[in-house]
Protein backbone atom coordinates (compact mmCIF):
# COMPACT_ATOMS: atom_id res chain seq x y z
CA UNK A 1 0.00 0.00 0.00
CA UNK A 2 1.15 3.48 -0.93
CA UNK A 3 0.72 6.23 2.06
CA UNK A 4 1.04 8.73 -0.11
CA UNK A 5 -1.64 11.87 0.82
CA UNK A 6 -4.26 11.15 -2.21
CA UNK A 7 -4.36 7.23 -0.99
CA UNK A 8 -5.02 8.32 2.57
CA UNK A 9 -7.74 10.74 1.85
CA UNK A 10 -9.44 8.37 -0.54
CA UNK A 11 -9.34 5.58 1.76
CA UNK A 12 -10.72 7.94 4.60
CA UNK A 13 -13.47 9.32 2.41
CA UNK A 14 -14.38 5.38 1.68
CA UNK A 15 -14.44 5.10 5.13
CA UNK A 16 -16.77 7.36 5.87
CA UNK A 17 -18.80 6.49 2.92
CA UNK A 18 -23.12 6.53 4.55
CA UNK A 19 -22.25 8.30 7.77
CA UNK A 20 -24.50 11.15 9.40
CA UNK A 21 -21.84 14.32 9.60
CA UNK A 22 -21.11 15.80 13.18
CA UNK A 23 -23.70 18.80 13.64
CA UNK A 24 -22.93 22.25 14.41
CA UNK A 25 -25.26 21.29 17.91
CA UNK A 26 -21.68 19.67 18.82
CA UNK A 27 -19.98 22.79 19.36
CA UNK A 28 -22.79 24.71 21.24
CA UNK A 29 -21.90 23.12 25.00
CA UNK A 30 -18.29 24.58 25.21
CA UNK A 31 -17.73 24.40 28.85
CA UNK A 32 -15.36 26.88 30.45
CA UNK A 33 -12.15 26.39 32.48
CA UNK A 34 -14.09 26.78 35.63
CA UNK A 35 -17.08 24.47 35.08
CA UNK A 36 -17.21 21.56 37.05
CA UNK A 37 -17.64 18.06 35.02
CA UNK A 38 -19.61 15.86 36.99
CA UNK A 39 -18.43 12.52 36.27
CA UNK A 40 -20.78 8.92 36.39
CA UNK A 41 -19.43 5.24 36.08
CA UNK A 42 -21.59 3.39 34.09
CA UNK A 43 -20.27 -0.24 35.27
CA UNK A 44 -17.54 -1.12 38.01
CA UNK A 45 -16.13 -3.09 36.51
CA UNK A 46 -12.07 -4.50 37.02
CA UNK A 47 -11.28 -1.96 33.97
CA UNK A 48 -12.85 0.73 35.73
CA UNK A 49 -11.31 0.15 39.19
CA UNK A 50 -7.98 -0.66 38.18
CA UNK A 51 -7.08 1.62 35.12
CA UNK A 52 -10.29 3.76 33.71
CA UNK A 53 -11.28 5.66 37.08
CA UNK A 54 -7.03 6.07 38.28
CA UNK A 55 -6.40 7.35 34.47
CA UNK A 56 -9.53 10.20 35.38
CA UNK A 57 -8.33 10.71 38.59
CA UNK A 58 -4.48 11.60 37.57
CA UNK A 59 -5.62 14.64 35.84
CA UNK A 60 -9.26 15.37 37.32
CA UNK A 61 -7.83 18.21 39.66
CA UNK A 62 -6.00 19.89 36.77
CA UNK A 63 -9.06 19.58 34.41
CA UNK A 64 -11.74 20.43 36.94
CA UNK A 65 -13.41 16.93 36.74
CA UNK A 66 -15.24 15.16 39.29
CA UNK A 67 -16.63 11.25 39.63
CA UNK A 68 -19.85 11.56 41.57
CA UNK A 69 -21.27 8.21 41.55
CA UNK A 70 -21.41 4.79 39.99
CA UNK A 71 -24.42 3.59 38.41
CA UNK A 72 -24.30 -0.54 38.40
CA UNK A 73 -27.28 -3.50 38.56
CA UNK A 74 -25.66 -5.46 40.43
CA UNK A 75 -25.18 -4.54 44.08
CA UNK A 76 -21.92 -6.79 44.63
CA UNK A 77 -20.39 -3.73 42.63
CA UNK A 78 -22.36 -1.11 43.37
CA UNK A 79 -21.13 -1.70 47.24
CA UNK A 80 -17.33 -2.18 46.33
CA UNK A 81 -17.80 1.08 43.65
CA UNK A 82 -18.66 3.14 46.39
CA UNK A 83 -16.08 1.62 49.02
CA UNK A 84 -13.13 1.65 46.25
CA UNK A 85 -13.82 5.62 46.00
CA UNK A 86 -13.96 5.96 49.60
CA UNK A 87 -10.20 3.92 50.62
CA UNK A 88 -8.64 5.24 47.53
CA UNK A 89 -10.46 8.67 46.67
CA UNK A 90 -11.45 10.05 50.21
CA UNK A 91 -15.05 10.54 48.33
CA UNK A 92 -18.27 9.51 49.18
CA UNK A 93 -20.16 9.22 45.96
CA UNK A 94 -23.59 8.53 44.75
CA UNK A 95 -25.11 4.53 43.94
CA UNK A 96 -27.05 4.69 41.30
CA UNK A 97 -28.94 0.45 40.24
CA UNK A 98 -29.62 1.47 37.06
CA UNK A 99 -28.56 3.96 34.11
CA UNK A 100 -32.14 5.15 34.17
CA UNK A 101 -31.41 6.92 37.70
CA UNK A 102 -28.07 7.98 36.42
CA UNK A 103 -28.91 10.18 33.72
CA UNK A 104 -32.01 11.06 35.65
CA UNK A 105 -29.61 13.17 37.45
CA UNK A 106 -29.12 16.50 36.63
CA UNK A 107 -25.80 16.47 38.25
CA UNK A 108 -24.21 14.26 35.53
CA UNK A 109 -22.28 15.76 32.61
CA UNK A 110 -20.61 12.96 30.99
CA UNK A 111 -19.98 9.20 31.57
CA UNK A 112 -17.87 6.40 31.16
CA UNK A 113 -19.01 3.22 30.25
CA UNK A 114 -17.01 -0.05 31.53
CA UNK A 115 -19.87 -2.73 31.10
CA UNK A 116 -20.26 -5.78 29.04
CA UNK A 117 -18.70 -5.68 25.50
CA UNK A 118 -21.94 -6.72 23.69
CA UNK A 119 -23.37 -3.38 25.95
CA UNK A 120 -20.92 -0.96 24.82
CA UNK A 121 -22.71 0.44 21.71
CA UNK A 122 -26.46 0.04 23.43
CA UNK A 123 -25.48 1.78 26.74
CA UNK A 124 -23.49 4.91 24.03
CA UNK A 125 -26.60 5.16 22.31
CA UNK A 126 -28.55 5.90 25.97
CA UNK A 127 -25.61 8.59 26.61
CA UNK A 128 -26.08 9.93 23.64
CA UNK A 129 -30.00 10.21 23.68
CA UNK A 130 -29.15 11.69 26.93
CA UNK A 131 -26.72 14.12 25.60
CA UNK A 132 -23.80 13.55 27.64
CA UNK A 133 -20.30 13.00 26.35
CA UNK A 134 -18.70 9.42 27.30
CA UNK A 135 -15.67 7.68 27.19
CA UNK A 136 -16.29 4.04 25.63
CA UNK A 137 -14.18 0.94 26.51
CA UNK A 138 -13.53 -1.20 23.63
CA UNK A 139 -14.91 -3.04 21.56
CA UNK A 140 -17.38 -0.29 20.42
CA UNK A 141 -20.12 -2.66 18.78
CA UNK A 142 -19.99 -6.86 18.56
CA UNK A 143 -22.98 -6.78 16.17
CA UNK A 144 -23.39 -4.27 12.33
CA UNK A 145 -26.57 -3.43 14.10
CA UNK A 146 -25.53 -2.56 17.05
CA UNK A 147 -22.37 -0.75 15.18
CA UNK A 148 -25.00 1.62 12.99
CA UNK A 149 -27.35 2.51 15.46
CA UNK A 150 -24.70 3.57 18.06
CA UNK A 151 -22.94 5.53 15.17
CA UNK A 152 -25.96 7.53 14.34
CA UNK A 153 -26.65 8.51 18.14
CA UNK A 154 -23.69 9.71 18.61
CA UNK A 155 -23.94 11.72 15.22
CA UNK A 156 -27.51 13.29 15.64
CA UNK A 157 -26.75 13.85 19.24
CA UNK A 158 -23.06 16.04 18.99
CA UNK A 159 -21.74 14.35 22.31
CA UNK A 160 -17.72 13.92 22.29
CA UNK A 161 -17.00 10.12 22.24
CA UNK A 162 -13.92 8.56 22.84
CA UNK A 163 -13.10 5.15 22.09
CA UNK A 164 -10.86 2.99 24.57
CA UNK A 165 -8.24 2.10 22.15
CA UNK A 166 -5.47 4.05 24.65
CA UNK A 167 -2.80 2.72 22.68
CA UNK A 168 -3.63 6.00 20.13
CA UNK A 169 -2.46 8.01 22.91
CA UNK A 170 0.84 6.27 23.38
CA UNK A 171 4.37 8.07 22.51
CA UNK A 172 6.20 5.08 20.46
CA UNK A 173 2.32 4.57 18.75
CA UNK A 174 2.53 8.48 17.68
CA UNK A 175 5.95 7.96 16.66
CA UNK A 176 5.42 5.07 14.88
CA UNK A 177 2.26 6.66 13.11
CA UNK A 178 4.35 9.48 12.52
CA UNK A 179 7.66 7.82 10.59
CA UNK A 180 5.32 5.31 8.66
CA UNK A 181 2.75 8.79 7.33
CA UNK A 182 6.36 10.16 6.60
CA UNK A 183 6.83 7.73 3.71
CA UNK A 184 10.60 7.00 4.80
CA UNK A 185 8.89 3.49 5.83
CA UNK A 186 7.81 3.10 2.55
CA UNK A 187 4.59 0.76 2.04
CA UNK A 188 3.89 -1.95 4.23
CA UNK A 189 3.90 -5.04 2.63
CA UNK A 190 3.07 -7.44 6.18
CA UNK A 191 1.83 -6.94 9.16
CA UNK A 192 1.92 -9.59 11.81
CA UNK A 193 0.03 -9.37 15.27
CA UNK A 194 -0.15 -11.82 18.31
CA UNK A 195 -1.28 -11.98 21.63
CA UNK A 196 -0.96 -15.02 23.75
CA UNK A 197 -0.99 -15.81 27.32
CA UNK A 198 -1.24 -18.82 29.48
CA UNK A 199 -3.69 -17.89 31.81
CA UNK A 200 -6.41 -20.97 33.19
CA UNK A 201 -8.10 -18.21 34.85
CA UNK A 202 -8.07 -15.28 32.61
CA UNK A 203 -12.26 -14.45 32.56
CA UNK A 204 -12.86 -16.85 35.14
CA UNK A 205 -14.41 -15.94 38.34
CA UNK A 206 -15.71 -19.12 39.48
CA UNK A 207 -15.83 -17.80 43.70
CA UNK A 208 -18.14 -15.05 41.97
CA UNK A 209 -20.00 -17.39 39.88
CA UNK A 210 -20.64 -18.99 42.51
CA UNK A 211 -22.09 -16.78 45.43
CA UNK A 212 -23.96 -14.64 42.84
CA UNK A 213 -27.99 -15.23 43.18
CA UNK A 214 -30.26 -13.70 40.00
CA UNK A 215 -31.81 -11.02 42.98
CA UNK A 216 -28.55 -9.26 43.02
CA UNK A 217 -28.34 -8.71 40.15
CA UNK A 218 -30.73 -7.03 36.95
CA UNK A 219 -31.08 -9.99 34.30
CA UNK A 220 -33.29 -8.37 31.96
CA UNK A 221 -31.87 -5.13 31.93
CA UNK A 222 -28.29 -7.08 31.49
CA UNK A 223 -29.46 -8.86 28.62
CA UNK A 224 -30.77 -5.36 26.62
CA UNK A 225 -31.29 -6.76 23.36
CA UNK A 226 -29.74 -10.21 23.11
CA UNK A 227 -31.83 -13.47 22.50
CA UNK A 228 -34.03 -13.95 26.47
CA UNK A 229 -32.60 -17.02 27.78
CA UNK A 230 -32.64 -17.60 32.28
CA UNK A 231 -30.25 -16.16 34.45
CA UNK A 232 -27.10 -17.83 33.99
CA UNK A 233 -24.66 -16.38 36.55
CA UNK A 234 -21.10 -17.64 34.12
CA UNK A 235 -23.00 -15.40 31.61
CA UNK A 236 -23.19 -12.82 33.75
CA UNK A 237 -19.92 -12.73 35.14
CA UNK A 238 -17.85 -14.70 32.69
CA UNK A 239 -19.52 -13.05 29.89
CA UNK A 240 -16.19 -12.44 28.05
CA UNK A 241 -16.36 -16.58 27.33
CA UNK A 242 -19.82 -16.05 25.70
CA UNK A 243 -20.91 -15.46 22.27
CA UNK A 244 -23.69 -13.18 21.53
CA UNK A 245 -22.21 -11.40 25.03
CA UNK A 246 -18.31 -11.18 23.82
CA UNK A 247 -16.43 -12.18 21.09
CA UNK A 248 -13.60 -13.24 23.65
CA UNK A 249 -10.07 -12.72 21.68
CA UNK A 250 -11.19 -10.99 18.94
CA UNK A 251 -13.39 -7.96 20.60
CA UNK A 252 -10.78 -8.27 24.15
CA UNK A 253 -7.39 -7.99 22.43
CA UNK A 254 -7.73 -8.02 18.78
CA UNK A 255 -9.69 -4.64 18.63
CA UNK A 256 -6.03 -2.83 20.36
CA UNK A 257 -4.24 -3.98 17.50
CA UNK A 258 -6.61 -3.90 14.29
CA UNK A 259 -7.09 -0.30 15.26
CA UNK A 260 -3.39 0.58 14.92
CA UNK A 261 -3.39 -1.06 11.42
CA UNK A 262 -6.73 1.17 10.51
CA UNK A 263 -4.74 4.54 12.19
CA UNK A 264 -1.32 4.03 10.90
CA UNK A 265 -2.90 3.50 7.13
CA UNK A 266 -5.67 5.22 6.38
CA UNK A 267 -8.05 1.78 5.43
CA UNK A 268 -10.21 1.63 8.27
CA UNK A 269 -11.43 -1.48 7.52
CA UNK A 270 -10.36 -5.06 5.43
CA UNK A 271 -11.31 -6.15 2.16
CA UNK A 272 -11.41 -9.77 3.37
CA UNK A 273 -10.89 -11.84 6.03
CA UNK A 274 -10.50 -15.82 6.59
CA UNK A 275 -9.97 -17.26 10.00
CA UNK A 276 -10.65 -20.45 11.90
CA UNK A 277 -9.61 -21.58 16.11
CA UNK A 278 -11.12 -23.43 18.57
CA UNK A 279 -11.43 -24.34 21.80
CA UNK A 280 -8.39 -26.48 21.90
CA UNK A 281 -7.24 -26.08 25.87
CA UNK A 282 -9.93 -24.45 28.32
CA UNK A 283 -12.86 -27.14 27.76
CA UNK A 284 -14.39 -25.31 30.12
CA UNK A 285 -18.13 -25.08 28.96
CA UNK A 286 -17.13 -21.42 26.83
CA UNK A 287 -17.85 -21.13 23.59
CA UNK A 288 -16.04 -18.55 22.99
CA UNK A 289 -12.25 -20.18 20.92
CA UNK A 290 -9.11 -19.84 23.21
CA UNK A 291 -7.16 -20.49 20.29
CA UNK A 292 -7.80 -18.22 16.79
CA UNK A 293 -6.09 -17.22 13.57
CA UNK A 294 -7.26 -14.75 11.26
CA UNK A 295 -5.79 -13.42 8.12
CA UNK A 296 -6.86 -9.96 6.51
CA UNK A 297 -5.99 -8.27 3.46
CA UNK A 298 -6.29 -4.64 3.38
CA UNK A 299 -5.81 -2.60 -0.03
CA UNK A 300 -7.86 -0.81 -2.69
CA UNK A 301 -11.37 -2.22 -3.16
CA UNK A 302 -10.85 -1.44 -6.63
CA UNK A 303 -7.44 -2.68 -7.33
CA UNK A 304 -6.97 -6.03 -5.56
CA UNK A 305 -3.04 -6.46 -6.86
CA UNK A 306 -2.31 -3.60 -4.66
CA UNK A 307 -2.85 -4.15 -0.87
CA UNK A 308 -0.58 -5.88 2.21
CA UNK A 309 -1.84 -9.10 4.74
CA UNK A 310 -2.06 -8.98 8.38
CA UNK A 311 -1.94 -12.33 10.21
CA UNK A 312 -3.33 -12.24 13.90
CA UNK A 313 -2.76 -15.13 15.91
CA UNK A 314 -3.93 -15.41 19.51
CA UNK A 315 -3.89 -19.00 22.30
CA UNK A 316 -4.31 -18.56 25.36
CA UNK A 317 -2.79 -21.52 26.51
CA UNK A 318 1.24 -20.75 26.38
CA UNK A 319 2.25 -17.15 26.58
CA UNK A 320 5.31 -17.69 24.58
CA UNK A 321 5.79 -14.61 22.06
CA UNK A 322 3.26 -13.02 24.06
CA UNK A 323 2.03 -9.78 22.70
CA UNK A 324 3.58 -8.35 19.27
CA UNK A 325 2.45 -5.73 17.02
CA UNK A 326 5.44 -5.72 13.76
CA UNK A 327 5.10 -4.00 10.43
CA UNK A 328 7.11 -5.08 7.71
CA UNK A 329 8.21 -3.00 3.82
CA UNK A 330 10.55 -4.14 1.45
CA UNK A 331 12.90 -2.12 3.64
CA UNK A 332 12.79 -3.84 7.02
CA UNK A 333 10.44 -3.86 9.90
CA UNK A 334 8.92 -1.32 12.59
CA UNK A 335 8.80 -3.37 15.78
CA UNK A 336 6.21 -2.42 18.36
CA UNK A 337 7.03 -4.93 20.79
CA UNK A 338 11.22 -3.95 21.47
CA UNK A 339 10.06 -0.08 20.04
CA UNK A 340 12.96 -0.49 16.70
CA UNK A 341 12.81 0.79 13.55
CA UNK A 342 15.80 -1.80 11.82
CA UNK A 343 16.81 -3.26 8.13
CA UNK A 344 16.02 -6.57 9.37
CA UNK A 345 14.45 -8.49 6.24
CA UNK A 346 15.24 -5.58 4.39
CA UNK A 347 16.57 -6.35 0.41
CA UNK A 348 20.35 -7.02 0.52
CA UNK A 349 22.92 -5.09 -1.95
CA UNK A 350 23.53 -9.33 -2.59
CA UNK A 351 19.88 -9.79 -3.71
CA UNK A 352 19.26 -6.50 -5.02
CA UNK A 353 22.31 -6.53 -7.68
CA UNK A 354 21.49 -9.94 -8.90
CA UNK A 355 18.36 -8.08 -10.38
CA UNK A 356 19.77 -4.88 -10.80
CA UNK A 357 18.61 -2.86 -8.63
CA UNK A 358 19.36 -0.82 -5.31
CA UNK A 359 19.96 -2.30 -1.79
CA UNK A 360 16.79 -0.76 0.23
CA UNK A 361 17.71 -0.93 3.96
CA UNK A 362 16.46 1.13 6.66
CA UNK A 363 17.94 2.84 9.41
CA UNK A 364 18.04 1.68 12.70
CA UNK A 365 16.32 3.74 15.30
CA UNK A 366 14.29 3.78 18.75
CA UNK A 367 10.70 4.85 18.39
CA UNK A 368 9.73 7.19 21.44
CA UNK A 369 10.62 5.81 24.93
CA UNK A 370 7.36 4.51 27.01
CA UNK A 371 6.14 1.75 28.94
CA UNK A 372 6.09 -1.64 27.63
CA UNK A 373 2.43 -2.93 26.65
CA UNK A 374 2.32 -6.45 28.35
CA UNK A 375 -0.57 -8.87 28.51
CA UNK A 376 -2.13 -7.26 31.84
CA UNK A 377 -2.74 -4.02 29.96
CA UNK A 378 -5.89 -3.92 30.00
CA UNK A 379 -6.56 -3.83 33.43
CA UNK A 380 -3.70 -1.84 35.11
CA UNK A 381 -3.76 1.57 34.44
CA UNK A 382 -0.74 2.83 32.39
CA UNK A 383 0.67 6.27 30.67
CA UNK A 384 -1.46 5.96 27.76
CA UNK A 385 -4.29 5.20 29.48
CA UNK A 386 -3.94 8.00 31.36
CA UNK A 387 -3.53 10.18 28.76
CA UNK A 388 -6.00 8.66 26.55
CA UNK A 389 -8.64 10.12 29.37
CA UNK A 390 -7.04 13.50 29.36
CA UNK A 391 -7.48 13.72 26.00
CA UNK A 392 -11.21 13.12 26.08
CA UNK A 393 -11.13 15.48 28.88
CA UNK A 394 -9.93 18.01 27.17
CA UNK A 395 -12.01 17.71 24.25
CA UNK A 396 -15.04 17.77 26.46
CA UNK A 397 -14.07 21.20 27.05
CA UNK A 398 -12.96 22.10 23.86
CA UNK A 399 -15.41 20.01 21.42
CA UNK A 400 -13.02 18.46 19.14
CA UNK A 401 -12.54 15.23 18.00
CA UNK A 402 -10.56 12.54 20.27
CA UNK A 403 -7.57 10.44 19.77
CA UNK A 404 -9.97 7.93 19.73
CA UNK A 405 -12.70 8.92 17.32
CA UNK A 406 -16.60 6.96 17.15
CA UNK A 407 -15.52 6.46 13.44
CA UNK A 408 -12.51 4.49 15.01
CA UNK A 409 -14.70 2.54 17.14
CA UNK A 410 -17.05 2.01 14.38
CA UNK A 411 -14.12 0.49 12.16
CA UNK A 412 -12.55 -1.53 14.53
CA UNK A 413 -15.97 -3.17 14.81
CA UNK A 414 -15.70 -3.83 11.27
CA UNK A 415 -12.81 -5.62 11.82
CA UNK A 416 -13.84 -7.54 15.03
CA UNK A 417 -17.13 -8.52 13.19
CA UNK A 418 -15.74 -9.49 10.27
CA UNK A 419 -13.49 -11.96 12.15
CA UNK A 420 -16.48 -13.27 14.42
CA UNK A 421 -18.24 -14.02 11.01
CA UNK A 422 -15.40 -15.98 9.76
CA UNK A 423 -14.90 -18.04 12.53
CA UNK A 424 -18.41 -18.77 13.34
CA UNK A 425 -19.28 -19.67 9.80
CA UNK A 426 -15.71 -20.79 8.20
CA UNK A 427 -17.16 -18.63 5.37
CA UNK A 428 -14.72 -15.92 3.10
CA UNK A 429 -15.87 -12.27 4.56
CA UNK A 430 -16.17 -8.97 3.22
CA UNK A 431 -18.11 -6.04 4.14
CA UNK A 432 -20.26 -4.25 1.56
CA UNK A 433 -19.76 -0.35 2.50
CA UNK A 434 -22.85 0.49 0.65
CA UNK A 435 -24.79 -1.43 2.90
CA UNK A 436 -22.69 -1.15 5.77
CA UNK A 437 -23.12 -5.31 6.04
CA UNK A 438 -20.52 -7.98 7.14
CA UNK A 439 -20.91 -10.45 4.34
CA UNK A 440 -20.38 -13.74 4.81
CA UNK A 441 -19.92 -15.78 1.82
CA UNK A 442 -22.80 -13.93 -0.14
CA UNK A 443 -24.60 -13.87 2.73
CA UNK A 444 -25.25 -11.13 5.31
CA UNK A 445 -24.15 -12.34 8.66
CA UNK A 446 -26.59 -12.61 11.57
CA UNK A 447 -25.83 -13.94 14.97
Amino acid sequence: MSISRRAFLKSASIATAGIVAMPASSYSRILGANDRVNVGIVGFSDRARQALIPGLMDYSKAQNFDIIGISDIWNLRRDEGRQFMKDRYEKDVKIWRNNEELYADPDVDAVIISTADFQHALHTIEAADAKKDAFVEKPFAETMHDNRAAMKAVKDSGIVVQIGSQRRSGRNYHAAHDFIASGRFGDITMVEMSWNVNQPGRWRRPSLVAGLKETDVDWQRYIMNRPFEPFDARKYVEYRLFWPYSSGIPGQWMSHQIDTVHWFTGHMYPRSVTANGGIYKWQDGRSNYDTMTAVFEYGPVDNPDRGFQVVYTSRMHNSAGGIKEIYYSNGGELNLDTNMVSPNGGLSEQHAQAMGMEANLLSEFRLADTQQVVTSANTSVDEATSLHMLNWMECIRSRKTPSASVEAGYYHSVANIMVTAALRTRQFVTFNAETQEVMAGDRVFQY
